[in-house]
């Protein structure tokens, strides 16, 4: 069996990492940049701390910054107008998911315009061209887009997420500067940081997974699990904001190449028909859906358990398997998660049209255990 994996070209790491932006642009031999960000971003001076570093060094860009929370082939459609008017010839996202994913598309359909209609990107697009040049700044510890060959758009027809994975897509250079999170608010740092435990979960158990990336994927639990609870309770803590920046990545580059899960293909519908945002939905239905896949992971888990700081001493397979889901929710529990569904406004009438998303998502087959439409109906009714 021969096992892929890709990275970025280049990454720089560390507080103030945004500093070296300059010379990145220099080094790719680019004369514009189109940003693009979020609104809030805007707002609250984040952008700012990167645009700042482009006005200094007199690299012209414009601002694209209409990115919503869950990114749709409109806000994709616009980006492309937005980077033809603007006149440029690189990209610089600065955001979470959202912002690097609409970046990504944008990249892509510039350099392959017979995707324009962006719902062909979905699955794995044979494109032929790399996007254009995108340096990656993220502001959130989760999504790891920025070292990713994965984005996520909604197609507003049929209200579906659609996942791209695409090797044309991963940034050219990721910037991933701790200070440029150290704003965002305690719900949203423990939302993304549960996004990112689950992605370095699912690709841990993933049946893609292989000695390579599951080197990575522990360290990234490992970390996690040892900086979020204080991420979350002391927003300006330095050495817990840089832990969980650099874990996000380390667990990005891994599920990249790897693939995911159960919890990414529930999750998925969850946002694109309730606009749940995509780390409280991975995080509320992780520990279930973790117990549920036990028995395809008994090798596994005990290792997830002490990555987590359990001590697995004297116990069976079984209860260390055990003692890492309890581990995982009770994580889940102290940094605030909701933990049932109805908490969010979904009930039990819902559940059809969210499992028949759920078992045609591209995550579900990656699963350990194989899963029918009824085994997911059964798990989300549980998480009510």
């Amino acid at each position: 069996m021969v096992n892929r994996f890709i990275l970025n070209e280049v990454s720089y790491f560390g507080p103030g990492a945004r500093k070296e932006l300059p010379a990145v642009v220099e080094r790719l031999g680019k004369n514009k940049a189109l940003v693009v960000t979020d609104a809030g971003l805007v707002k609250f001076g984040v952008a700012k701390m990167v645009t700042d570093v482009l006005d200094e060094a007199n690299i012209p860009y414009a601002v694209f910054s209409d990115v919503k929370p869950n990114p749709t082939v409109s806000n994709v459609l616009a980006g492309i107008e937005a980077y033809k008017n603007a006149g440029a010839d690189f990209i610089i996202a600065i955001g979470g998911g959202s912002s690097i994913d609409t970046a990504k598309a944008v990249g892509i359909v510039i350099n392959n315009p017979e995707f324009g209609d962006i719902v062909s990107l979905e699955g794995c697009a044979p494109t032929k061209h790399k996007s254009v040049p995108m340096i990656a700044l993220p502001t959130t510890a989760g999504t790891a887009a920025e070292t990713t060959i994965n984005y996520v758009i909604i197609d507003e027809k049929t209200q579906k997420k659609m996942v791209c994975v695409d090797p044309n897509d991963i940034p050219a250079v990721a910037i991933i500067d701790a200070e440029l999170m150290y704003s965002l608010p305690a719900s949203l740092t423990a939302a993304t940081g549960m996004d990112a435990l689950t992605h370095a979960i699912e690709g841990y158990i993933t049946k893609a997974a292989w000695s390579l990336s599951d080197m990575f994927e522990i360290e990234a639990i490992r970390m996690i699990s040892r900086y979020l609870p204080t991420a979350v309770a002391e927003p300006s803590n330095a050495e817990a904001r840089d832990g969980m920046a650099v874990a996000q990545y380390v667990a990005g580059m891994a599920f990249s190449n790897v693939g995911l899960g159960l919890v990414h293909g529930m999750a998925h519908p969850m946002g694109s028909l309730f606009d749940v945002p995509h780390g409280v939905a991975n995080a509320l239905l992780l520990p279930t859906i973790m117990e549920w896949n036990m028995p395809a992971c008994l090798d596994k888990y005990p290792k997830i358990a002490e990555a987590m700081g359990v001590n697995i001493e004297g116990m069976s397979k079984e209860e260390a398997s055990q003692a890492a889901c309890d581990a995982v929710k009770a994580l889940s529990i102290k940094v605030g998660i909701p933990q049932h569904l109805s908490e969010i406004g979904i009930t039990e009438k819902d559940i059809p049209a969210l499992s028949a998303q759920a078992i045609a998502d591209v995550c579900t087959p990656g699963n350990p255990r194989d899963v029918t439409l009824a085994d997911i109906e059964a798990l989300y009714k549980k998480v009510l």
